[in-house]
């Protein structure tokens, strides 16, 4: 079974995601900030992580820099889930190694699932 977290500071769509995810089989793991994220991580070591951009403690910026310096959180793929999917959010993302990203007001939950696996099946 595939793993799977979550790093949304949303509750309501935290878990809407979580929800949708589990019943396509995913082993689903939640944190409501970016401090939590990365504790989470290290212990669940997910195959994929959705993460938003603002949040509290820390913002998926800031994980996503000390994943990169991680070697053991570095290759795990991240999908963003932005609020506003501005073009210098989504470019400093992608420098950062998001593979994907989801425009929290235009997504529905399909699309999430899509993402998913098409990054890891």
């Amino acid at each position: 079974m595939k793993k799977l977290l979550i790093i949304e500071d949303e509750e309501i769509l935290l878990s809407l995601l979580q929800k949708k995810l589990i019943a396509e089989g995913y082993d689903v793991s939640i944190a409501e900030n970016g401090e939590a994220g990365l504790e989470l991580m290290r212990k669940v070591m997910p195959d994929l992580i959705l993460l938003d951009i603002v949040m509290p403690k820390k913002d998926g910026f800031q994980v996503m820099e000390e994943m990169r310096e991680d070697e053991s959180l570095k290759n795990i793929p991240v999908v963003i889930i932005s609020n506003s999917g501005q073009e210098v959010e989504l470019e400093r993302a992608k420098e950062l190694g998001a593979r994907d990203w989801l425009i929290k007001t235009e997504f529905d939950p399909m699309e999430v699932i899509e993402k998913v696996k098409k990054q890891i099946g």
